[in-house]
């Protein structure tokens, strides 16, 4: 019988050892010349300062007797001080000698002592590195750069029962970090554990504490659609091979350690600072991109599709990094600034606190906090400005910003559908090197016809060159969620016309790799019912259905009664549920439907709190100012620290993440770009579509050491409305075709069927507007006033309406469509400047805003649990969206109908086959309202006397409903409980009703 051949993983260690000698630019080293106890190859160390330092080293021999041990010694003292990173990338002095203990690439190739330098440094491979000074134990392989060790790696084969498991195992119990060699950021500064499949990686080895992270591409290879692991490969290749074939080899190395290698600190607790090495896709993203525009040049547009959570500012700080010093093949900067658009504030600390690592001037990164400032900054020609999209307009007001033959490179931190409206395209009015283009537009002119130029359309001329790409101009376009305006003005289109994004780290794959958590694992939802008629007395009157059914929309949302249930349902399960993850430290975020809703529910939670003496507090978050029955509501009024101090609005999120408050409820705000890794779960109370429900809920998906799940229950949307937001998003995505530019001749045709526009008319306004020196309001909104007078002949309101939705349509699709490409007609620009001035001045139909509060009675209401547990996604699935293709703008008719008929739609929709137990107490509550002394009492907010009284009478008047509700009276008096909630809740009531928001 033929002897089984024994499958060990020296196999694997030689085949590394290999390639890296062979092909990627080491030298095989050997274990016995490593010093374990100073953890170097010392003699190595000191040859490269010497070969490639030799002045420095002649005079440095002349100040040290014992030279040798005096720059070893010195390199370790401030190696501890400083940290490896620092020192490789800035070098040290010693006695007044400065020292280099490695070269990295210069950006050019015209300083051959920097290419000789960078070549000099020598790389080396051990196998079994005896790292211990008391005993033998060994590293499969640890890579050295001139002696220093950089790389540790242990090895694990499937075959012989262990995979990477065992190896992150064996680096948490058998790697101790008071062991030189790997001390923090002392000497090896990343860790991997790999098997013939997977690769993982840490930087701090802290025993059983350690957190290693896969380092692997996914399943379909670095950018594409899929999950977790590595793509299969042929025969006589590893899976993980391309961790030692393009990670490790020299020249990548040493790009990653200058470029990408990141110290993020923390001063409180030293333990707690870490070295961020790039996960693989932040690497892949940013090398494809820089290689991707060395190729081009400037004039691209890509979109990059990284989930939430998977570490964007990092990969747009690295980017914007390198792009700041891009150089072409002939040794030319590609850009003259990089200007990230962002509206996170974190981000322009983040990378200035990151780009300041890798450079050694300052002034590389300019946060432009004004327009002045975004101006001043442009001008300079200031390497990476941080702005955000709105400052552009304003910057160049004036026209002070001096573009000459500059290039730029605009990172957008989220695309979104701002990046296609009309701030954007100034931005790309004011970026754009119009010149070339112009001159195109000139001989395009001059063949068409030899008719006359009007003195007034150069200026048509420019804005025209405005639209569609610009050679000088290139977008780097980030988000998670890709609509398919984004897709098309950023996408990359391929051989069948389809838009895709350049690079995609998906959903799933983030999730699956851990790199954020699932927020659809543990998803709850309730269905709410409702039965409002309308109180005995009140007038059935006839009301426009739209506003009638907002203003019963708006009664049933803000009742005491239903928020106070609800309230009760979401302390529950935070003292039950949430209370107890993250070690105890857990936190929930309620999303409420507007702002006076989250000052209603934070009052609310305040009361049932106290009343419960609960060990929980709570924050409000809204932007501006709610005024509610003559009184004022800020965040700032609303918010005080434990000491009754005011908690202003840029402390909030810090005191939030403290100890002292555990919910946070939010109206508008915090809803994208929050990061708390805290948070743990999220109480849904209003409708979340597409986009939306995505980022909201993605607030959840962050990790951090103890939280192993998020959850959600939601009161408004079911579990097929989210999984129908969050599908398209949770792999591919991509646009099926361009939009038709000649739906904006078809949206011309139709809006000048109504009769109102005319062409001498277009023609007199676009002359007039474009007419700088004699620019005139009273001139401009003379020529338009016909148009409006002809509008508002049309007596039939839907058409009126019809007109307008055209109207905005056609504005917002040439917005839209002039982005992406240019097109020389100058009579649909002009036709496009009349609308997008009359859109301003048509008159607006006036809305009389609909209160209904006093007319409603809130019979019934139930609300039940309707579904709970998992919404799963569907895997290996690319979404495919279309463009706009039609003018319908969807303009509603005004329709009047009585409240009766309304109401009765309403709770045909809303409502279900009430008991007698559901019933409501809205009958109770019109009892007391006809109690002049609690009514006078309440509007005088004397709420002692108002209690004292309705406390005194409650169980009469309760008593005297008995008999017309026998059943469900006996029931209410054996439940003790029961009955205190409803004495409760009819007090509350009456407070609401007295003075609309309750301060208790």
């Amino acid at each position: 019988m033929a002897t089984e051949r024994p499958l060990k993983e020296i196999e694997l260690e030689e085949t590394i050892e290999h390639s890296l000698i062979t092909q990627g630019g080491y030298q095989k080293g050997e274990s016995k010349d490593f010093d374990r106890v100073k953890a170097l190859k010392i003699q190595t160390l000191i040859d490269f300062v010497k070969t490639t330092q030799p002045k420095e080293w002649e005079l440095y021999q002349t100040l040290q007797s014992k030279p040798e041990e005096s720059f070893i010694k010195r390199f370790d003292e401030v190696v501890a001080k400083n940290g490896l990173l620092h020192i490789l990338r800035n070098g040290f002095k010693d006695r007044g000698r400065e020292f280099r203990v490695c070269y990295f690439r210069p950006e050019t190739e015209l300083n051959k002592t920097d290419v000789a330098n960078y070549q000099a440094n020598v790389f080396e491979c051990v196998r079994q590195v005896r790292f211990s000074p008391t005993d033998d134990r060994s590293i499969d392989i640890v890579l050295f750069l001139n002696g220093i060790p950089l790389i540790s790696m242990e090895l694990k084969n499937q075959f012989t029962g262990q995979d990477a498991h065992n190896a992150i195992a064996q680096y948490r119990l058998d790697r101790a970090s008071n062991e030189k060699i790997f001390a923090f950021n002392e000497r090896v500064l990343v860790h991997f554990a790999v098997d013939l499949f997977e690769v993982y990686m840490t930087t701090r080895l802290q025993g059983a504490k350690t957190y290693f992270l896969p380092f692997n591409q996914g399943s379909n290879g670095g950018g594409n659609v899929g999950g977790k692991g590595n793509p299969a490969v042929g025969e006589d290749k590893f899976a993980t091979a391309y961790l030692w074939e393009r990670i490790l080899e020299k020249d990548s190395l040493l790009e990653i350690i200058q470029s990408f290698l990141h110290l993020q600190e923390d001063k409180d607790n030293q333990k707690k600072s870490k070295i961020i090495f790039p996960r693989y896709h932040q690497l892949d993203v940013v090398r494809k991109l820089l290689t991707f525009t060395k190729e081009r040049g400037s004039g691209e547009s890509v979109l990059i599709q990284h989930s939430a959570g998977s570490g964007k500012s990092n990969s747009i700080a690295w980017l914007s990094h390198r792009l700041a010093s891009l150089h072409d093949e002939n040794n030319q900067a590609i850009f003259d600034s990089v200007i990230v658009i962002t509206d996170r504030k974190v981000l322009d600390s983040q990378l200035r606190a990151t780009i300041k690592q890798f450079e050694s001037v300052d002034g590389v990164v300019c946060g432009a906090r004004s327009a002045r400032e975004l101006r001043e900054a442009l001008n300079k020609g200031v390497r990476v400005i941080v702005s955000t999209l709105q400052k552009f307009p304003f910057a160049n007001e004036k026209g002070g910003i001096e573009i000459g033959d500059s290039k730029y490179a605009l990172v957008i931190d989220e695309a979104h559908s701002s990046q296609t409206g009309n701030t954007a395209k100034k931005m790309k009015e004011i970026l754009g090197n119009q010149e070339e283009v112009l001159e195109y537009f000139a001989k395009q002119q001059e063949e068409l016809d030899k008719e006359e130029e009007k003195e007034y359309e150069s200026e048509i001329y420019k804005e025209l060159a405005s639209h569609g790409k610009h050679k000088n101009l290139s977008y780097f376009a980030f988000t998670a969620t890709p609509k398919a305006k984004t897709l098309e003005l950023f996408g990359t289109r391929d051989e069948d016309g389809h838009f895709k994004p350049f690079h995609i780290y998906s959903m799933r794959q983030a999730i699956e790799e851990g790199f954020i958590l699932d927020v659809l694992q543990n998803y709850t939802t309730y269905q709410q019912y409702y039965q409002i008629a309308e109180k005995y007395g009140a007038k059935d009157r006839e009301l426009e259905s739209i506003m009638a059914s907002r203003a019963i929309s708006k009664f049933k949302t803000l009742h005491p009664y239903i928020v106070g249930q609800k309230t009760r349902i979401m302390l529950e399960h935070f003292m039950d549920v949430t209370r107890e993850k993250i070690g105890g430290k857990a936190k929930a975020m309620l999303v409420c439907s507007s702002r006076l809703s989250a000052v209603k529910y934070f009052y609310e939670f305040k009361k049932q709190i106290e009343e419960k003496n609960l060990p929980v507090d709570v924050l409000v978050a809204f932007s501006g100012e709610v005024i509610e029955n003559g009184e004022e509501y800020t965040e700032e009024k609303l918010n005080t620290d434990k000491k009754g101090n005011p908690i202003k609005e840029d402390a909030l999120v810090e005191n939030f993440g403290g100890d002292d408050f555990q919910i946070l409820i939010v109206a508008e705000k915090y809803q994208t770009g929050f990061d708390e890794p805290l948070l743990h779960t999220m109480f849904v109370d209003k409708a979340l579509n597409s986009v939306k429900a995505v980022q909201t809920l993605s607030r959840l998906n962050r990790t951090t050491q103890g939280k192993n799940d998020t959850f959600v229950l939601d009161f408004v949307n079911n579990q097929d409305d989210i999984f129908k937001a969050f599908q398209p998003f949770y792999e591919g995505i991509e646009l099926t075709e361009e939009t038709d530019y000649n739906l904006l001749y078809q949206f011309e045709n139709e809006i000048r069927e109504f009769d109102i526009l005319r062409d001498e008319e277009i023609e007199q306004f676009a002359k007039k507007f474009h007419q700088k020196s004699d620019l005139s309001l009273a001139t401009l909104s003379g020529i338009i006033k016909p148009a409006i007078d002809r509008y508002e002949q049309i007596k039939d309101e839907s058409k009126r309406n019809e007109f307008k939705g055209k109207i905005r349509g056609f504005n917002n699709l040439y917005g839209f469509v002039t982005q992406v490409c240019r097109a020389f007609d100058k009579d649909l620009h002009k036709f496009s400047i009349f609308c997008k001035f009359l859109a301003k001045v048509l008159p607006r139909d006036l809305q009389e805003k609909v209160n209904l509060d006093d007319e409603l009675l809130l019979e019934y209401y139930k609300i039940q649990k309707t579904s709970e547990g998992k919404i799963a996604l569907k895997g290996d699935s690319i979404t495919q969206i279309s463009p706009q293709t039609s003018t319908e703008c969807g303009a509603s008719e005004k329709v009047k109908e009585k409240l009766s008929e309304i109401l009765a739609r309403f709770n045909q929709r809303w409502g279900t086959n009430f008991t007698e137990m559901d019933k409501v107490i809205e009958q109770i509550v019109g009892d007391f309202e006809l109690d002049k002394h609690i009514v006078g009492a309440i509007k005088r907010k004397d709420y002692n006397n108002a209690e004292g009284l309705y406390n005194r009478d409650f169980k009469k008047v309760v008593a005297s409903r008995y008999e017309k509700n026998q059943d469900f009276f006996e029931k209410l008096f054996a439940d003790g409980q029961a009955f205190n909630e409803l004495q409760s809740a009819v007090f509350d009531i009456l407070k609401m009703r007295g003075n609309q928001i309750v301060k208790t």
